[in-house]
């Protein structure tokens, strides 16, 4: 049985590309704080300072406590910065990357661990996609791959449905062959929020946007679009 958690799983979008104000909104909304205190990690992106400015401009005034948490930080740091925090956005880039730095340094432990005690993950593209047991990625630069990720969310994850023509079938594909497990496929503009026991809503700030389940089946997979 895996640990509760909370997770919110967004498939592109949103105010790292200045896009989708009303998916912060929805963040916001699942904090138990009023004022909740908010971290950013910009890994994926290598500390991306636009990204980061971002970060500070969209939550200005929404929160008592803003900050981020630089590349080569430590686990000892890095734990005593999410303790202190309320949500942690992970925002996205290169999946690879973002899971290599964080398994080298121990920032795995420290953030599967915050998540554990309670602390609301949300993540765009790779910052959505590396906390499940899989992911199709095109990070390794050999095109559209099951990535492994970190666990924490069962089954598998595919951002950006909409937006690039090849996932959807490539990502079925991998299903329905057994190489990766049955997952959730994530348009841009849509955010997906989970606990342990599987998705449990869906937010769209795009007409039209969903998530959907995608499963193995005998026939093939079998897509469905999440209420």
């Amino acid at each position: 049985m895996r640990s509760a958690f909370k997770l919110i799983a967004i498939g592109g979008g949103g105010f790292t590309h200045q896009a989708d104000p009303a998916m912060e909104d929805f963040i916001l909304a699942q904090s138990a704080c009023v004022r909740p205190r908010l971290g950013f990690i910009g890994a994926a992106s290598q500390d991306d300072p636009v990204k980061i400015s971002r970060f500070y401009a969209r939550f200005a005034g929404l929160s008592d406590t803003l900050s981020h948490l630089l590349m080569g930080s430590n686990a000892h740091d890095a734990s005593h910065w999410a303790n202190n925090l309320d949500i942690i956005y992970v925002g996205g880039g290169n999946t690879v990357h973002l899971l290599k730095q964080w398994r080298q340094s121990g920032l795995d432990q420290v953030l599967m661990q915050a998540a554990r005690q309670g602390t609301l993950l949300a993540g765009v593209s790779a910052g959505a996609v590396a906390w499940f047991d899989y992911a199709l990625s095109d990070a390794g630069g050999q095109g559209l791959q099951p990535l492994a990720g970190l666990g924490l969310a069962a089954g598998s994850c595919c951002p950006h449905y909409s937006s690039e023509p090849a996932r959807a079938p490539a990502f079925e594909l991998a299903i329905a062959q057994g190489h990766l497990p049955n997952g959730l496929a994530i348009d841009d503009g849509v955010a997906v929020l989970l606990n342990q026991q599987g998705p449990q809503q869906v937010f769209s700030a795009r007409p039209g946007a969903g998530a959907y389940r995608v499963e193995h089946t005998a026939a093939g997979a079998v897509t469905t679009l999440l209420p």
